[in-house]
């Protein structure tokens, strides 16, 4: 499946002999022809060349001929001097292509000279040989030891358990204090509180006095919080704007929910590492500890419903198969197909990646809305829940409704599914939305549903009419459903969680208080969320949920199975991942998690994120990332099989990998070990990289003696990693991990909670390094042996740690990011190794390796001025016949320096004896005739005459002689793969030739617009925008559940292959002629000893691009047929299974079964939420 350069036409390798010359020409000593001599300029003597590079006294005619010749009817000069043009023309090309012979021994001498003098510029400022010796003398104190893969993986999962166990216990204590506060109070629909709003609190009006439900309401930045300003000492209430604020049943539920706050404070005390803990109440309102300040949206709303959180619906249902039938017969047009259509996607939003679903339309045939699912159920994770939307959105009415065959065809589907093993083998639901049904179908229920009435029905009237409302109605009342009548936008989303209550029911009897856990998400509701994008590791920006439903616990309402709402509490992954220390993984080691249906928790592979303009923001499929995706080359899906099966094992692949940006392919081999994280529904993994990532030393030194080491001003260790944690006690929190372990070492904070291994493999290579300071510092005092463009020297460690020198100031320096806080690429971060120590260790200790760290597309430097050149190295330690990687050490010069270098190496002057010599001579990069590149081992340029080539791929530059060399083999093409990909889709789903039809249409369209939008605006009540959501937390971005989408040109994950390219380092130099249509190319290229580089020497006169187009970096798209997508979209891959399922209850009333004539916005909550979201826009 790889991409390969497509054959040019005109373009072609003409056959060298031994010496680069064409087979059947013989050279003299100067590499022309013998006989032929040449002059300085490389032409031949006698033979001068005017302006335009043909010989003196030739004319050229309009034609390209010379002047006076006349060609006859074939295009031949006539006469008999037709052998004399036809010997010059001859004689004048042949010496053109003969004067651009690029002498190889040249280059290769230029190469060498280069090699020598860059291995003494990097040995020197960076004192790899002084630190080599110093871990040469340690060898006979230390200890290489094997990691044991199998116990690594038991004990991470192990600590991890105890972990989320703790959490699970403080989401149990708030479950049961809920339930007893709910118990013994009653309620009162009088009753009168004031509470704190976490929209309102500190709000004050104009004379400064504080707003109702807006009083005073301390708060303070904390860390542990995201640096947010939080009340740890009282928890507050958000109260959606689409709720009335002091409804009698809000007013109650706040009012006993009170005593959730010391439960909150209690947990926090017991287990300081916990975040957010809350109550999402059925009725609406929400109870977050710690009390903030609740940022509204654009609007000045407050959009965010706790009831439409996965969270919340997952522990309020068990798993379900849900059919939706929808009417789409004539009678629903207009409004009323916009309602249904919202209700179809506000019942999709309610549904996980334990949920089954499918959408069937119907008028006087059965119509399914996605013709490849056609009598099947499909997973309702996100993409297919998108998906659906999509295509909901591109219903249109016509016909006659006829619902009977509809209902049939749902309960096949959901008979076949129970039958065969399929689905969620739990609830099963039809959702029938229509404007109404003419008959009862009692036959339809006889003979597929009843007597077990195993399959609950659900109608939601849609309409202000009332016609056939008690038919809908006793469709559902008879199948243990709930019927709803919807007449506006409004009134949609409480109507449709309505079904949750019911399914909820036989659990809420049975008293199962069943713990669930989410899936990975994004909780983009907090207000600092941009900063954590910019800041956190993509894969590590997620966090699951702990949930756990509440139940009223009173006898006389038990049997309607009243279900009060749910408690949960966030656990950021970043803070489970950390569990697993970096230190004990190596370079190219990582951990991961994922759940039981095969999908990513955490990954360093993982990119939730994806870049619109400069804005950083949630792919629309961010958390349905399945393994397979990442870990693609496990083609048979045995990792994941034996994962998602709770399985605990090894499995050993050779993978293709790559770094900087993706741009720079390694192959390694990988030994996977994952296990089962117990009395969740996730499983943990580790890969540990065959060879040095599975080695590590340990040393032992003194506390003094490391400490004196630890406090040198040049040294500094990982912030991100957990050598003492800093998070359990509040007071500890002020410390950076350099303090905190200094002061545990010190003695002055023994309650520390520190990892001992890590601290002494850090002492131990403080101790080692500390040479580095002293030598370091006297090359800095010798000035006149400090050499321009060294700017930084640089070491690190497998503990993490990092030292230092700057050779040049701030003020002069090109590279001021490289190695600072905020240069991540470059330091050792929670989820990988620094760039420069990974690229250290896949080549060989002692050799540097060269380059240019690849740039955004978007933050291209083109003048080059910001450029810096990094040389690197890995330094080892041996023992008992084992050898480890002990770190990495280099320099970081400026992109001049090296070009100075280069453009004086590469310079024959006038006097250069050209004896010996086959070829142009003398010969020079600064030359017009010819370009030089000095590009690494990925195919990038390092050095190039034309600064703005710098960085970039030189495939880009020169696509000719870039396919030269990987057919020749020098370079190699690896081939990689992006499951997380976004591509531009480049068009509409709607028919973009629509608009031709009329030229009226764009009138048409825009007074529909209008009248449509007016009307919903009417019936809404929409006068503050109150149902738009902008910030709804789960993948919503980019598919509003409301209105049409804008997807013209927009961007949509896809799946995408690009290319990469390997130096073979067996091929040391080559050189060949390109054939490119009037004139041929001439290169040479040779590697650079000892380095990752080869020195590149170009015929500049000759253009290629017309036969050769540019090799290219850019990914592209894979895109497949019809039946391979829909195959792709309806596979169920192996899942676990919830353990647990509550679908039926002998006691359960089903005779509660909905039935208000209409459930729609009361005038006072319409007053008060205007109220609400004038009093926000004035004061905020």
């Amino acid at each position: 499946m790889g991409l390969r350069p497509r054959a040019r036409s005109g373009g072609e390798i003409n056959r060298l002999g031994p010496r680069g010359t064409p087979t059947g020409l013989r050279l003299g000593p100067r590499g022309t022809p013998t006989g032929l001599r040449l002059g300085p300029r490389g032409t031949p003597t006698g033979l001068r060349l005017g302006p335009r590079g043909t010989p003196t006294g030739l004319r050229l005619g309009p034609r390209g001929t010379p002047t006076g010749l006349r060609l006859g009817p074939r295009g031949t000069p006539t006469g008999l001097r037709l052998g004399l043009w036809i010997l010059c023309f001859s004689w004048f090309c042949f010496t053109a292509h003969a004067q651009m012979k690029i002498p190889p021994e040249t280059v290769q001498f230029w190469a060498n000279i280069l090699s020598v003098q860059l291995r003494e510029t990097t040995t020197r400022y960076s004192g790899a040989n002084i630190l080599q010796k110093k871990l040469k003398d340690v060898e006979s104190i230390i200890k290489i030891v094997d990691i044991d893969g199998r116990d690594q993986v038991r004990d991470f999962a192990e600590d991890m358990e105890r972990m989320l166990g703790s959490k699970m216990k403080s989401v149990k204590r708030l479950a049961e204090s809920a339930e007893d506060a709910d118990l013994y109070h009653d309620f009162n629909k009088t009753l009168e509180f004031d509470y704190y709003n976490s929209m309102l609190v500190n709000t004050a009006d104009e004379d400064g006095n504080f707003i109702e439900l807006g009083g005073e309401f301390p708060l303070e930045k904390n860390k542990h919080f995201n640096n947010l300003p939080v009340n740890t000492q009282q928890s507050d209430v958000q109260v959606p704007t689409n709720v009335y604020n002091k409804d009698a049943y809000i007013l109650n539920g706040i009012y006993w929910s009170e005593a959730l706050n010391d439960v909150f404070m209690n947990n926090f005390q017991k287990d300081p590492t916990l975040t957010w803990q809350y109550f999402g109440s059925s009725s609406g309102f929400f109870r977050i500890y710690p009390g903030i300040k609740w940022t509204p949206d654009s609007n000045g709303v407050a959009a965010f419903d706790c009831r439409n959180r996965n969270w919340y619906i997952q522990a309020a249902t068990s798993p379900k198969d849900i059919i939706i039938v929808v009417d789409i017969s004539g009678s629903m047009k207009g409004l009323k197909m916009t309602i249904a259509k919202h209700t179809i996607n506000t019942i999709l939003d309610t549904l996980g990646e334990n949920d089954f679903v499918n959408v069937i339309a119907y008028t006087d045939y059965v119509r399914y809305v996605e013709p490849c699912f056609k009598g099947t159920l499909v997973q309702a994770d996100l993409d297919n829940r998108e998906h659906f939307k999509v295509l909901v959105d591109e219903l249109h009415v016509k016909g006659e409704g006829k619902v009977a065959k509809a209902m049939k065809e749902s309960f096949k589907i959901l008979n076949e599914a129970a039958t065969k093993g399929q689905g969620s083998l739990c609830n099963q639901a039809i959702m029938l939305i229509t404007d109404g049904a003419m008959e009862d179908f009692k036959d339809v229920f006889e003979e597929f549903n009843w007597p077990d009435r195993r399959v609950r029905l659900f109608t939601y009237l849609i309409g202000r009419e009332m016609t056939f409302a008690d038919n809908t109605k006793w469709i559902a009342c008879n199948n243990k459903g709930y019927y709803t009548h919807i007449s506006t936008l409004a009134d949609v989303q409480e109507n449709v969680m309505e079904y949750l209550h019911v399914l909820s029911r036989p659990m809420v009897i049975n008293h199962n208080h069943d713990i669930i856990w989410t899936e990975a998400y994004m909780d983009t509701v907090l207000p600092n969320t941009k900063e954590l994008f910019a800041t956190k590791a993509q894969s590590l920006l997620l966090m699951t949920t702990v949930a756990m439903p509440v139940f009223s616990k009173k006898k006389e309402t038990l049997s309607h199975g009243i279900l009060l709402g749910v408690v949960g509490s966030d656990i950021p992954l970043l803070e489970v991942m950390k569990l697993a220390p970096r230190y004990r993984l190596g370079p190219h080691g990582y951990a991961f998690l994922i759940t039981n249906n095969g999908y990513i928790l955490a990954h360093p592979d993982l990119r939730p994120l994806y870049k619109e303009g400069k804005t950083l923001k949630p792919k629309p499929n961010y958390n349905s990332v399945d393994l397979a995706e990442v870990e693609w080359e496990d083609i048979d899906e045995i990792l994941r099989t034996a994962m998602v099966k709770g399985e605990m094992g090894t499995l050993s692949l050779n993978v293709r990998a790559s770094v900087d940006k993706a741009k720079r392919p390694l192959f390694l081999t990988n030994d996977y070990f994952y296990t089962t994280i117990n009395d969740t529904p996730f499983s943990f993994g580790m890969v540990l990289t065959r060879g040095h990532g599975q080695l590590m030393f340990m040393g032992t030194v003194s506390v003094e003696e490391g400490l004196h080491d630890l406090t040198s001003p040049d040294l500094s260790i990982s912030n991100e990693w957990t050598y003492c944690e800093t998070d359990i006690d509040p007071h500890h929190r002020k410390y950076s991990q350099l303090q905190a372990v200094i002061r545990y070492l010190q003695g002055k904070e023994p309650d520390l909670e520190c990892d001992e291994v890590l601290l002494q493999q850090t002492l131990f290579d403080a101790v080692v390094t500390a040479p580095l300071e002293s030598y370091w510092q006297a090359i800095m005092l010798n000035a006149s042996g400090m050499e321009m463009g060294v700017e930084t020297a640089f070491l690190g460690t497998r503990s993490g740690l990092i030292r230092l020198t700057r050779y040049t100031g701030i003020e002069t320096r090109v590279a001021k990011k490289f190695l600072t806080p905020a240069d991540k690429d470059n330091l050792f971060t929670v989820d990988h190794f620094p760039l420069w120590y990974r690229l250290a260790m896949e080549n060989p200790p002692g050799r540097f390796i060269y380059y240019i760290p690849v740039e955004d597309k978007d933050n291209r430097d083109k003048t080059g001025v910001s450029k810096y050149v990094i040389a690197t190295t890995a330094v080892t330690v041996s023992s008992g016949g084992k050898m480890a990687m002990a770190g990495a050490i280099g320099v970081q010069m400026s992109l001049e320096m090296l070009e100075k270098r280069l453009w004086t190496i590469a310079f024959q002057p006038a006097d250069t004896d050209c004896t010996d010599v086959e070829g142009v001579c003398p010969l020079s990069c600064q030359s017009t005739d010819v370009n030089c590149f000095l590009v690494d081992s990925n195919g990038f340029i390092i050095v190039s005459k034309e600064r703005s080539e710098v960085g970039r791929f030189f495939g880009e530059v020169d696509g000719s002689v870039m396919a030269a060399l990987i057919k020749s083999g020098m370079y190699k093409k690896v081939s990689l793969y992006d499951y997380q990909g976004m591509c531009r889709s480049g068009h509409s789903h709607s028919s973009s030739a629509r608009p031709l039809l009329s030229p009226f249409y764009g009138l048409a369209a825009v007074i529909k617009w209008f009248f449509s939008h007016m009307l919903m605006f009417l019936l809404e009540f929409n006068f503050c925008g109150l149902w738009h959501s902008d910030y709804v937390v789960d993948a919503k971005a980019g598919y509003h559940t409301s209105h049409k989408a804008k997807r013209t040109d927009a961007l949509q994950p896809c799946d995408t292959e690009y290319p990469g390219f390997m130096l073979d380092n067996s091929i040391k130099e080559t050189n060949s002629l390109l054939k490119c249509g009037r004139c041929q190319k001439m290169f040479v290229v040779q590697a650079v000893p000892d380095s990752n580089l080869v020195l590149m020497v170009v015929q500049a006169d000759c253009d290629c691009s017309r036969q050769y187009s540019s090799i290219t970096l850019e990914p592209k798209e894979v895109k497949y047929n019809a039946s391979v997508k829909c195959n792709r979209m309806k596979s169920q891959k192996v899942r676990r299974r919830p353990k647990s399922c509550h679908a039926y209850h002998p006691k359960e009333n089903a005779k509660d079964c909905g039935g208000a004539s209409e459930i729609s916005l009361s005038v006072a909550l319409f007053l008060a939420s205007l109220a609400t979201s004038l009093a926000l826009r004035r004061w905020t």
